[in-house]
């Protein structure tokens, strides 16, 4: 089938084309993102491959469909920039991909909480100009540090256990609470006020739902302990950027590991090292020497990209052949 595969990268076009010497599409890479303005470039195409910084509104459903898009294969879990209402009403299939290592995102989460901890960033840097001082550098062991998890889906949980292994104490807070994790694991299942005002170090692994949204505002930020880290690598929108900044200026937050933005749209997957920064909460943001971000790359291991192109093109498959699309994305569906 004729692919028009959206914002690729070097790292994404090669594990898709190692996938597809199993499927032999036709594979067209685009570099640009999908937006109103490049959504004509799909014309002509039955099938479309994007990626979570696509924009799939009502606008760019209806020119892909006009242009002869009737699916869309997702390289990510999390379809929150999909309209799709449209997309059934205008009879586009959406297919994702639900699941690829939650061990590279678990693991990253792992290696946001180290470095800040003991300040490898920092560190790094000092010693590259011969400072090997160590003044500013101290750190906290984890074993025995309380650990709140939000969300235990298959990241959640995958964390979870990585964090028991340090020797922490893990609290957990979701909606549906996964009884063999705590009964295996000894992750202890709390509502969310005791789990902020308990935890030393909080984690979300959560979806980006209306529910969601700002999940970590002001009102959250002021029931954590003093000095608390905090650690996203589910959705930016999960945090309310500018009162994190001032959670940030008053200590409340004594740091913050960050792979997702709530505003990453045209800035993450993107060099903009000769025009510079042009938005200034991020660039606010990146001051605090406390805080590190990371270009939404959690997901960015082998393991991870093979099974998110296998899995991509092997949906395409199933609809260009007419079989049942397993990995559909319906309106009711709920992400890790």
């Amino acid at each position: 089938m004729k692919v028009a595969v959206f914002d690729t990268h070097k790292y994404d076009r090669t594990a898709l084309e190692v996938a597809n010497e199993k499927y032999g599409h036709d594979l067209h890479f685009i570099e640009s993102r999908l937006t109103e303005r490049t959504a004509k470039l799909a014309e002509g195409f039955p099938a479309l491959c994007s990626f979570v910084n696509d924009r799939l509104n009502e606008d760019v459903l209806r020119q892909l469909h006009q242009g002869g898009v009737r699916v869309v294969a997702l390289r990510s879990a999390g379809f929150n920039h999909v309209h799709l209402e449209s997309a059934e009403r205008l009879g586009i299939a959406i297919t994702r991909v639900p699941e690829y290592s939650p061990y590279a995102v678990a693991e990253h989460a792992v290696a946001l909480i180290l470095t800040l901890n003991r300040k490898i960033h920092r560190s790094f840097n000092r010693v590259r100009e011969f400072n090997f001082a160590l003044d500013g550098l101290v750190g906290f062991d984890l074993f025995g540090k309380t650990v709140g998890v939000v969300g235990t889906g298959r990241i959640g949980a995958v964390f979870a256990r990585i964090m028991r292994g340090f020797g922490c104490r893990v609290l957990a807070y979701d909606q549906k609470p996964d009884r063999t994790l705590a009964d295996t694991s000894g992750v202890e299942y709390v509502p969310m006020n005791v789990l902020l005002s308990q935890s030393d170090i909080v984690s979300l692994h959560v979806p980006l739902t209306p529910e969601t949204r700002h999940i970590l505002d002001a009102k959250a930020f002021a029931c954590m302990k003093h000095s608390v880290m905090i650690i996203n690598t589910s959705r930016g929108a999960l945090i309310e950027t500018k009162s994190l900044i001032e959670a940030l200026k008053s200590g409340v937050i004594g740091s913050a590991g960050l792979d997702v933005y709530e505003e990453e749209e045209g800035v993450f997957f993107e060099d903009h090292s000769e025009l510079g920064l042009q938005d200034d909460v991020l660039a606010r943001l990146l001051t605090f020497p406390n805080v590190l971000v990371t270009s939404h790359q959690a997901f960015l291991t082998r393991e991870a990209l093979s099974n998110i192109a296998d899995t991509t093109l092997q949906s395409l498959e199933d609809f260009e052949r007419g079989r049942p699309l397993v990995n559909a994305v319906r309106r009711s569906i709920q992400v890790d």
